[in-house]
């Protein structure tokens, strides 16, 4: 017997004693279907959130508690059986699946299933939907006792922050926390946080228990992300140094291994799910976008995840809402900072100010992990995301409202249509989630993850070979990486440098340096280089890459950027300078950041790079100090590591010591969160406060 349908609103629309009966024969006909339905059944399995909530919302179902309870044993979702008034069998069971080392969390079956097989020792790669709990399974790996030194690698630097607030949480007295370039593993228990880039150049590592892949899928080189060929060579270079590895994320229907017997791995593929869904169709809506501010309007819908395609898209449609309707009447302080440490001519301010957030890759980090904390609270509680925040960062959304089908110009899959929707609802929050689908979704189609490394090396890229130790290389593939070294004029080592932009960008940004070289010596420079220098620098980068691939619209405002920033006191008068001076589009204000993310990571690889083929022409270049400075926007390094940590550096900046670490002044933070100080405003203060997790909200 399979689950016949239910009308759900029908019985939601229910009061009285009508509604006693209706439910009770929903649970008789789930339990006559446990024997019958697959295991992971949508179907079976949304009985029990369902229910759950309805009994939440009406006092009459009280007395159907217990047999929800037997239910959620039967199917699975031992979670949500209730210890209060459970039997002895269902009470017994919830005990044996409930971690005190984790505050008292209780696993499904499915988690107990995985576990089980990890704890076993076998390599596991996981397919769960969002809502399994996937990320519990890595914190019942640590609380075990069994791993001491793990690496876990995960796609964004918000998600990072993430798992470092979590983990330093549960695990601060057993663990120490590893997530800087700057930061040394010294003790025997260390966890090793890191995006792919930071992991791939860590010298620190070790020998691993295990190596954790969030997000795992980013391994196959057809999703078109260019962090790929690093993220293969950093998880390999993990894996040949690690006892156990477990891949963890959402919707993947199998994994492709060309080469047997290099790794051998567990698939568990599972549609096991926590929460419900309740999804409605305005694909035939004409005015979407008068439909889409209706739906924002009704608080019934909040905390409300609004997906749109890109970073212009959110900023527009923010404020579009904002202009409709004010959503909430407390968000006045965050927008007050922000005007006062960014500038009034950032359009996002009035948007945030009538309650509705934006995440994307231009908002500043500290700033984006406070909007998603105060759309959680519902201080914000409408926030327009594009993939950035779909990938890993977890939200209290109810409601995600799906706008657009694309990302960037490109259609998106079923696959990333899925992972979209997978965002609505949370377990302990939302037991029922919603999805609002502004255009038809795409067809389901089966989808295969097929990682590099997983592959004949033969048969991969030439900037993911040149990451490969000697003793990984066939005859051919080392001719390959010969060839390569040979035509660039660099040794094996420096390929890896050079594979950071992409060999064939790196051989362009070649023959611009040699053309330079022929004109000037202005390219020749060591230490600190003048305004002329950067220029030519620039000019050279700009040759190969669109400047406003690094937040500028021609090398010359990008150079003017850089001087801008060297010369400037503090974040907070860069920002203000450059919105003074702004007289552009209001809609390209934020341009700004991400320039400053360029500064971060994709400039100073460019720049390195220029210097390399520079030095192998001129004696005594060398541009390490300038790079390295540019990476932490010429401020002290701790301020850009408590920046990712949530801090925004206005804030920091204004207790820092140029003798401070970044424990010291961790430290002076901590002391005047606790204590206050005139620095501080009363906002800035709870922010501090939480970034800090000197409490909890």
């Amino acid at each position: 017997m399979t689950m016949p349908a239910i009308d759900w609103v029908s019985l939601e629309s229910m009061d009285g004693p009508e509604i006693v009966p209706a439910a009770f024969r929903i649970l008789q006909s789930a339990a006559l279907a446990v024997n019958s339905s697959e295991p992971d059944d949508p179907e079976l399995l949304q009985v029990v959130p369902r229910i759950f909530r309805l009994i939440e919302k009406k006092p009459e179902l009280e007395k159907l508690r217990e047999a929800v309870s037997a239910l959620a044993r039967a199917t699975g979702l031992w979670n949500y059986i209730d210890k209060e008034i459970a039997d002895i069998t269902d009470l017994l069971l919830a005990e044996s699946v409930t971690s005190d080392e984790l505050g008292g969390i209780t696993f499904h079956r499915e988690q107990i299933e995985a576990l089980n097989r990890l704890l076993s020792g076998e390599n596991l790669i996981l397919s769960a939907p969002t809502s399994f709990g996937k990320s519990l399974l890595i914190d019942a790996l640590l609380a075990s006792g069994k791993y001491h030194r793990v690496a876990i690698v995960l796609p964004t630097i918000a998600l990072l922050d993430e798992f470092r607030r979590r983990l330093r949480r549960r695990f601060h007295d057993k663990f120490e926390l590893i997530m800087h370039p700057e930061e040394q593993a010294i003790g025997d228990n260390v966890i090793f946080l890191g995006t792919q880039e930071r992991l791939l150049n860590r010298s620190d590592i070790g020998v691993l228990d295990l190596t954790v892949v969030d997000e795992f899928y980013k391994l196959d080189p057809r999703r078109k992300d260019e962090r790929n060929v690093t993220l293969n060579a950093a998880v390999n270079r993990l894996l040949r140094k690690s006892r156990q590895f477990f891949f963890l994320g959402p919707n993947i229907d199998d994994v492709t291994m060309t080469v047997e017997g290099r790794w051998k791995f567990q698939f568990l593929k599972t549609r096991f799910s926590t929460v419900a869904v309740d999804t409605y169709d305005l694909g035939k809506v004409a005015d979407k976008e008068a439909r889409l501010f209706e739906e924002l309007k009704k608080e019934k819908n909040w905390p409300s995840l609004v997906f749109v395609s890109s970073p212009d898209r959110a900023n527009k449609l923010a404020a579009a809402s904002a202009d409709k309707f004010r959503a909430s009447q407390i968000a006045g302080e965050i927008a007050a900072w922000m005007r006062a440490n960014y500038g009034e001519k950032w359009p996002l301010i009035a948007a945030v100010e009538n309650g509705f957030a934006v995440h994307h890759a231009r908002i500043p980090r500290s700033l984006a992990s406070q909007m998603v904390r105060l759309f959680n609270s519902k201080t914000l509680p409408v926030l327009f995301c594009t993939s950035t925040l779909i990938e890993g960062v977890n939200t209290a959304a109810k409601t995600v409202m799906i706008y657009d089908k694309k990302i960037s110009r490109a259609n998106f899959d079923f696959f990333t249509f899925s992972n979209i929707k997978g965002r609505a609802g949370r377990l302990g929050k939302h037991h029922v989630g919603q999805v609002y689908l502004f255009n038809p979704p795409p067809p389901p189609e089966e989808t295969e993850v097929a990682p590099t490394l997983f592959d004949d090396e033969e048969n991969a890229s030439d900037d993911y070979i040149v990451h490969l130790d000697e003793d990984e290389l066939s005859a051919a593939t080392n001719d390959r990486v010969s060839t390569i070294a040979d035509m660039l004029e660099l040794s094996k080592e420096e390929l890896r440098i050079a594979s950071s932009v992409g060999l064939e960008t790196a051989a362009s940004i070649r023959h611009e340096v040699l053309a330079s070289l022929r004109k000037s010596s202005l390219l020749v420079w060591s230490g600190n280089p003048d305004y002329n220098q950067i220029q030519e620098v620039v000019r050279v980068i700009c040759k190969v890459k669109s400047a406003r691939d690094f937040g500028a619209y021609s090398d010359k405002q990008l150079t003017f950027f850089i001087s801008s920033l060297r010369g400037a006191g503090k974040i907070k008068d860069f920002m203000l300078t450059y919105n003074s001076d702004y007289s552009g589009d209001p809609e390209a204000f934020d341009n700004i950041f991400k320039f400053l993310r360029a500064c971060e990571y994709g400039l100073p690889q460019a720049i390195s790079l220029v210097a390399l083929f520079v030095s192998k022409k001129n004696d005594g270049v060398n541009y390490d100090f300038f790079v390295r400075e540019l990476s932490r926007w010429f401020r002290h390094e701790a301020l850009r590591s408590l920046d990712e940590e949530g801090i925004p550096i206005q804030i920091s900046e204004r207790f820092v010591r140029s003798s401070d670490s970044k424990k010291t002044l961790t430290q002076r933070l901590e002391q005047v969160a606790r204590d206050g100080s005139d620095l501080l405003s009363a906002f800035e203060r709870d922010w501090l406060s939480y970034a800090l997790d000197l409490k909890q909200d």
